[in-house]
């Protein structure tokens, strides 16, 4: 929630091994073992920007002068948003008396270095000066207006987007408004900041900012996107929406993710993930929400909030960053890499063919041909008969001889079945162009546990070796 000072509330490989043969259903036409129009990049940003997107991180002042932590930071990351040098307390602490020494500092790095800029954050209910907390109705409001105009025209054309409001609703299951200073001085309070926002910068890009609007079942993800719908429909001016998505136990990654980025998008704003991290590091939700905004085009970049693991909000032992603390790349920015160089998340098209395991050369098959629910999937020598023919349908499902590609749970050692099409996420697969397969629901790839004839599939965390890539050779 709009890190470090606020307290977070409960709640390349390169695209080459799926390839594909252009049959009489087209299926994966464009995959094939050629190298792709675009080569694998190596850094975060560029690797983003080949898909029409940024890839940024969050910059202290206070941290300019450690040399590893800019150096990471140039050369990975394209897009910067002030910590905190442009909150509230830090640019007005004193009614009237701006101040952005600070801020400057991390603006000039940022463009000296040829990126583009966040503005975080113009009207929030925490972080405000001591002058601001002693205000309420009719001054406060006016008070806001002249911060966010005397903060806009400062930087006024120079900001790629600025979060204009920051953390308005409540947790919890109401749906509703948080209750706050700024709330008190009218419902309207948000429309105004936007409209004023607008005013005051015209080619800057507005969004609304909040934690805990991941998950699209939650009510405060209906709650904002109840209120984006209504500013869409009465012409307040709205640009985007930000995800923070500080993921952890309380408020884990949830495979409808990509449903709440698809669902704002489609009232016509951009989406864009602002503090992400993700406690524990896991590479494999890392890769998970980064296969999610590149499948939504209006998902238009990522921010991790922080360089290295010791630079987190969280503290360092939480481990929720790409590099750790010693500025190691870890394991999950190997997986976010991957995922920007390669990863197909479009759906497929219909058409049949053989998954083929690249590590032992055997085929994805049915033993017997069985159509009884619970047949776990082995590996075995590829003979081309039904058994061994999987349909990939529009939805994401693995099909053969009328039944689906099943997962037996969601957990590493899932066993791997066929079972009675019925629509679920543990039955919808990702073939990505990187050769792995990985399912909706876990996140875990597609696993041979064994290179013989008769070895079984099951679920694991995704590695990138040779018993966990696969080509899918249609027609």
């Amino acid at each position: 929630m709009s890190p470090p000072t606020a307290r977070r509330a409960p709640g390349a490989r390169r695209r080459a091994l799926i390839t594909g043969a252009v049959g009489a259903l087209g299926l994966l036409a464009a995959l094939t073992t050629a190298v792709p129009a675009n080569a694998a990049e190596s850094t975060l940003g560029a690797a983003a920007q080949q898909t029409g997107r940024y890839f940024g991180t969050a910059i202290a002042a206070q941290k300019l002068g450690d040399s590893q932590y800019t150096t990471i930071a140039n050369r990975e990351f394209d897009m910067v948003t002030a910590e905190n040098e442009m909150k509230i307390d830090a640019t007005e602490p004193n009614r009237g008396q701006f101040n952005f020494t600070n801020g400057d500092r991390v603006y000039n790095w940022a463009v000296q270095n040829g990126k583009r800029v966040r503005g975080h954050t113009l009207a929030w209910h925490n972080q405000q000066p001591g002058w601001m907390q002693q205000l309420s109705g009719g001054s406060l409001r006016q008070a806001m207006i002249d911060h966010i105009n005397g903060v806009m025209n400062h930087y006024k054309g120079k900001i790629y987007a600025w979060d204009v409001v920051n953390e308005a609703y409540a947790d919890g299951n109401s749906g509703g408004r948080r209750d706050s200073n700024l709330q008190r001085t009218g419902n309207d309070w948000i429309e105004v900041a936007f409209r004023t926002a607008r005013a005051a910068d015209p080619a800057a890009k507005l969004c609304y900012n909040d934690y805990n609007i991941d998950n699209w079942n939650w009510a405060k993800t209906q709650g904002v996107y109840n209120m984006v719908r209504d500013f869409k429909s009465r012409g307040v001016p709205i640009d985007c929406v930000g995800l923070q998505s500080h993921f952890n136990s309380q408020s884990p990654y949830n495979s409808n993710y990509r449903t709440t980025i698809q669902s704002f998008a489609a009232l016509g704003v951009d989406v864009q993930i602002t503090e992400l991290d993700i406690q524990g590091g896991s590479a494999t939700t890392y890769a998970n929400v980064v296969n999610d905004c590149l499948a939504v085009p209006r998902c238009t970049g990522i921010t991790v909030w922080g360089v290295r693991d010791s630079d987190s909000w969280l503290g360092a032992n939480t481990v929720p960053l790409l590099f750790d603390s010693n500025g190691n790349k870890k394991a999950a920015y190997t997986s976010v890499l991957n995922a920007l160089n390669g990863g197909d998340t479009t759906p497929p098209e219909e058409g049949e063919g053989q998954i083929r395991n690249t590590g032992s050369g055997r085929c994805v098959d049915v033993p017997n041909g069985s159509t009884n629910d619970g047949t776990q999937v082995q590996l075995y020598d590829c003979h081309g008969q039904s058994n061994q023919q999987w349909t990939q349908t529009s939805s994401g499902e693995l099909q053969s001889g009328g039944k689906c590609l099943d997962a037996g749970g969601s957990g590493s050692g899932a066993v791997i079945q066929i079972y009675s099409c019925w629509g679920g996420d543990n039955q919808k697969w990702r073939v990505n162009s990187n050769g792995t397969i990985v399912g909706v629901q876990s996140g875990l790839c597609l696993h041979a546990n064994g290179t013989g004839n008769g070895a079984r599939l099951q679920l694991n965390g995704c590695s990138g070796g040779g018993n966990q890539t696969w080509t899918y050779n249609a027609g």
